[in-house]
């Protein structure tokens, strides 16, 4: 599998990006979350992992928002969830093989279900959008810990946790299951890519 690097990552991200406002939000943020995947790939329990895949992964999850920039520059925030299937989309039409593409539509939240998305009306088809490889599990996971909100910043585990427990019970326990699998970041040790 062709594998792109992080200079022809950056330059997809140049050239979907509507903005250079919206590039250095997005792009910034998909390299925020590469650092902090990077860090929890430095445990050993993790080795097995394709660190490569990880970063592309990393920094492709949310290229799909750029898709969501209306001619007035503003962000259809009410469609938001359909950033990830927009992403998977844009990735297929420039060519890239699924394995790359699900990392944008299988990372929202701790992953959505068919059950998520009929319950919640989401505007999204239908199927469960769930991570199945400990790459994509690690891709989504290092994404809870930073926001693209303005300012940018670091959630903990607990403003995680309870953020994503409005949504039920049974996300904190995948949240924390994954907490289990890779391990917390040590948030302090990052520092902030700037845009």
């Amino acid at each position: 599998m062709r594998i792109p690097d992080p200079g022809q990552i950056r330059a997809l991200h140049e050239k979907h990006a509507p903005t250079a406002e919206a590039f250095a939000g997005v792009h910034t943020h998909c390299e925020t979350v590469w650092s902090i995947a990077e860090q929890l790939l430095s445990s050993p329990c993790l080795a097995h992992l394709d660190a490569e895949l990880v970063r592309a992964g990393c920094l492709l999850h949310d290229i799909g928002v750029y898709r969501l920039y209306g001619d007035d520059g503003r962000l259809d925030h009410a469609n938001y969830v359909r950033h990830g299937l927009l992403g998977h989309e844009l990735l297929a039409g420039e060519g890239f093989p699924e394995p790359l593409c699900r990392f944008c539509s299988h990372h929202t939240g701790v992953g959505l279900t068919r059950h998520d998305v009929e319950t919640q009306r989401l505007p999204l088809p239908p199927a469960d959008y769930l991570p199945v490889t400990a790459e994509e599990r690690l891709v989504m996971y290092a994404d809870k810990f930073h926001t693209k909100s303005r300012p940018a910043r670091f959630l903990t585990p607990a403003d995680y946790a309870a953020f994503i427990g409005r949504y039920g019970e049974e996300k904190v326990t995948a949240f924390e299951a994954l907490r289990t699998e890779f391990g917390d970041p040590d948030l302090g040790r990052l520092t902030p890519v700037l845009p």
